[in-house]
């Protein structure tokens, strides 16, 4: 199984009240991609973040190989979450790794 976990950080310039509309949004869209692409065999976003922590949201994501994990990246639903999220997060950070 491969672990694929991403992280970013609000764009500057966004109120507070964007930020957490923005992040209800990015959440309920990424957890519903599981249903749409059979690659995804869990995903969780986590926007909850303590004030000790470095980044704002987080996405935590399985597959059964990186055939699959490339297949989700290019599947049109995935592009057209990814195009928004990229829209109002910056700072992507990412670790993926076999379980």
């Amino acid at each position: 199984m491969l672990r694929h976990i991403v992280m970013w950080n609000y764009k500057q310039g966004l109120t507070d009240s964007e930020n957490q509309t923005n992040a209800k949004k990015i959440k309920s869209e990424l957890e519903a991609l599981k249903a749409s692409i059979h690659d995804v065999i869990e995903i969780k976003v986590h926007i909850n973040t303590l004030s000790t922590s470095t980044m704002d949201i987080m996405l935590d994501s399985l597959f059964e190989n990186e055939e699959t994990m490339e297949a989700y990246k290019i599947h049109p639903e995935h592009v057209r979450v990814a195009e928004f999220v990229g829209s109002v997060l910056q700072n992507r950070t990412v670790i993926d790794y076999f379980e």
